[in-house]
């Protein structure tokens, strides 16, 4: 049998891993690269394998570089089975949704410039039409229930505690009279965040694929995420500013909007408006509502305790959807807290607010999530000034803060602690690193090799293991 590496392989998005088994081929993940718009388009529209030679695809969770070009992967020809948890099939049937939309809201805005200056147009990587396909090739499974993608394989999901019905896949592969145990870890998540229930750990494997988003760097413990939110609201309320907080629709909205309900609760929340400027966010909220299955105990009992019985609503919170009071923020006074997708702000409403704000000294930005390279979020973080949104240069007189502990990924202890517990009984032959930028995943490699594994790749796009 043969594993390849097609995303997420030295760099954090765009997560693809190839298994073949026999004459058997099984995908994990199919998600969209992020980055230098050119390079990444390119990328996501030419897949590097024939869609129809792919038999299935397992999904580990619903967020875009995992599963939004799934859409072009069933355009291309993929005819086979998707096989995911529930709660991420429900959440995918937003999210790609969206996804359509945004690239096609995207490039119709940036077409109209290169009209003018009479360049080739784009087009959206897929439609709305790719996407209803795709959905229907979902196939919901529980975790901890055995079942079989492809003949000579069975596969089971672990919670992973990453995000909504994220799960870590334990694969059993049997070929020429032998049978190889794969985990795949998909994105691990962190004890003792809310909402969600801790990361189940797989123990025993022979191989192990694994993130390592955060192999060089250790998180503020999750209890700093909310003092730290009061802080910035209350630094920026004093400014009568404008409280910027790119988000992702999926996870991390949610924890946020948990965290200001908490401070609106105990009456420590300034006297400032919320808005969640994102339909996607509004959907995949009632998501979260409809699957209390995956809820830890600290949600279940906020949701008991909670005023309004709503552990993700308050008096002083607005979700936004129509584009008109979207728009209409731009006008109003500050101070306000406006939470908008996308989390790297690689697209959605969260553009137009930073272009109408990050000129001016009463803003706040506020970065929850990782920043992949090349990305706005990254170069905004970085200090680049002036940045470029929507085919402008746009100046950055912002302040920019950054909350690590608001992350939904493992850090550096969290990631070595995961990989020594999946090696309990002692057989993992080898570690292959993934959805890591390189100098995180040598570091964490180092780490492994230091504890006992002598056998940890950090793969290069395209390159294939016989395992």
């Amino acid at each position: 049998m043969q594993l390849e590496f097609w995303g997420a392989a030295r760099e954090v998005t765009g997560s693809m891993h190839l298994l073949r088994v026999g004459r058997r081929n099984l995908l994990i993940d199919c998600g969209l690269a992020q980055g230098r718009r050119k390079h990444t388009f390119a990328r996501n529209r030419n897949l590097p394998f024939e869609a129809s030679s792919i038999d299935a695809v397992i999904l580990t969770h619903a967020h875009l570089d995992h599963a939004g070009n799934l859409p072009s992967l069933v355009r291309a020809g993929f005819r086979g089975k998707i096989f995911t948890t529930s709660a991420t099939e429900d959440l995918c049937s937003y999210m790609l949704v969206d996804s359509a939309h945004i690239q096609k809201s995207d490039v119709r805005y940036v077409n109209r410039r290169r009209k003018r200056e009479g360049k080739h147009l784009f087009e959206p990587l897929y439609q709305i039409g790719d996407v209803r396909k795709t959905l229907s090739r979902f196939r919901a499974m529980d975790y901890h229930a055995w079942f079989t993608p492809v003949e000579g394989v069975r596969a089971l999901f672990l919670d992973a505690g990453h995000i909504l019905g994220s799960a870590s896949v334990i694969l059993e592969v049997s070929e020429g009279g032998r049978t190889r145990r794969i985990v795949f870890s998909g994105d691990i998540g962190r004890d003792g965040l809310p909402i969600l229930r801790d990361p189940e750990i797989p123990r025993g494997a022979d191989f192990v694929v694994m993130e390592s988003t955060y192999g060089d760097r250790l998180h503020e413990p999750p209890s700093a995420a909310k003092q730290y939110l009061r802080a910035c609201a209350a630094s920026t309320a004093e400014r009568k500013g404008v409280l910027l907080i790119p988000a992702f629709a999926l996870g991390r909205t949610q924890e946020v909007v948990y965290r200001l309900n908490q401070l609106w609760e105990e009456g420590a929340l300034p006297a400032m408006d919320v808005f969640v400027d994102s339909p996607l966010a509004v959907n995949v909220t009632e998501v979260f509502g409809r699957h209390p299955e995956c809820w830890d105990e600290e949600m279940i009992d906020t949701v008991r305790n909670d005023r309004d019985g709503d552990a993700l609503g308050f008096r002083r919170l607005r979700y936004v959807q129509s584009v008109d009071e979207s728009k209409s923020l731009n006008a109003r006074p500050g101070p306000m807290i406006i939470i908008s997708a996308s989390g790297m702000c690689e697209g959605g409403r969260i553009l137009h607010h930073l272009s109408n704000n990050l000129g001016k000294p009463t803003t706040t930005v506020l970065f929850v999530g990782f920043q992949a390279e090349n990305t706005l979020g990254r170069k905004i973080l970085e200090g680049r000034n002036p940045v470029p949104i929507l085919g402008e240069q746009v100046e950055v007189n912002a302040r920019v803060e950054r909350a690590d502990s608001y992350s939904a990924h493992a850090d550096r202890n969290e990631l070595i602690a995961w990989a020594e517990a999946v090696r309990d009984q002692g057989r993992v032959q080898r570690y292959f690193l993934v959805h890591g930028e390189p100098h995180a995943a040598e570091s964490l490699a180092t780490a492994i090799r230091e504890r006992g594994t002598a056998d940890v790749q950090v793969p290069e796009r395209g390159q294939a293991f016989e395992i």
